[in-house]
């Protein structure tokens, strides 16, 4: 029995659980943005902290949380990443993270967001680090 795999699916049903209990666009993009992120990068992992998704790959690399008006997408060293395309939205005076805020209605820049994902899960390994 390997503990991990039933960590994993732990944390893939807290998700799911969130995500239905919401019940509306709120929990339609967490579906959105947990399928982008899990194509973004090959073996990625979900987990379930703070009460909310998390993603990680030999480290830390993005949170999804659902709020009353939006949906955000956080990134734990996000102020370090590149950000071509102006996604960044929110935290962005904060030291380490950087959000993305989304509104109902809002369209994904999936590839956008995808690069950023990459990045920040390429930052957690000794090639990505910056000096």
């Amino acid at each position: 029995m390997n503990p991990g795999n039933d960590q994993n699916q732990e944390s893939a049903q807290l998700i799911d659980s969130m995500i239905a209990e919401l019940g509306d666009w709120r929990g339609e993009l967490v579906a959105q943005l947990r399928q982008l992120v899990l194509e973004a990068v090959p073996g990625i992992r979900e987990e379930w902290k703070w009460g909310t998704p998390v993603w990680t790959h030999k480290g830390l690399v993005c949170a999804a949380g659902a709020f009353k008006n939006h949906v955000k997408l956080n990134f734990f060293k996000g102020a370090s990443l590149d950000d071509p395309k102006g996604l960044f939205n929110a935290g962005l005076d904060a030291k380490a993270m950087r959000s993305i805020d989304f509104l109902e209605g809002a369209q994904l820049d999936v590839p956008g967001l995808q690069d950023l994902v990459r990045a920040a899960a390429a930052q957690n390994t000794p090639a990505g680090k910056k000096k």
